[in-house]
């Protein structure tokens, strides 16, 4: 049996306009971050797995590959009950990042606990659409969903 998770993980360049320093930051943790341990298990998919994560009509596509490129299978999944969710994720983000620069200890510790919560939500409802489809844990999901907001910054 192969194993379940994901060796390597790519975003659609063509559908980012412009990422500043912070977002670029995060989209490298989330992705080194992800290929030191996940869980990821299409359904009826042998792994491990290369993904290209990408946005087409308002859906994610997950274009899963084997390790050696061969395409096995498309996942897509509606974006829509993520929209309120990836909107406050890029304004706790944005406070995060301005607050580290200038802020209180305190305050940049509060921000990043409301910025952990909303993520922790946005990685549940994650998990929970892609029930059936794929499996993953936690850590997995909290890091595709860093990924899927990369994916949605526009110039």
């Amino acid at each position: 049996m192969g194993e379940p998770r994901i060796i390597d993980v790519r975003l659609d360049e063509r559908t980012i306009i412009r990422r500043n320093e912070d977002v670029e930051q995060e989209r490298r943790i989330a992705i080194f971050d992800l290929l030191e341990g996940n869980h990821f298990a299409p359904a009826g998919l042998e792994g491990p797995f290369r993904i290209l994560l990408r946005v087409e009509d308002n859906r994610l596509a997950i274009d899963v590959q084997d390790e050696a490129d061969r395409p096995l299978d498309t996942i897509r999944l509606g974006l829509a009950r993520f929209r309120r969710l990836i909107r406050d994720y890029f304004a706790i983000c944005d406070s995060y990042y301005k607050a580290v620069r200038s802020d209180t200890p305190h305050r940049i510790e509060a921000v990043d606990m409301a910025r952990r919560g909303l993520h922790n939500e946005a990685a549940e409802l994650l998990m929970e659409c892609l029930s059936g489809k794929i499996e993953l844990d936690f850590d997995t999901a909290r890091r595709l969903f860093t990924l899927i907001c990369v994916l949605h910054i526009r110039g």
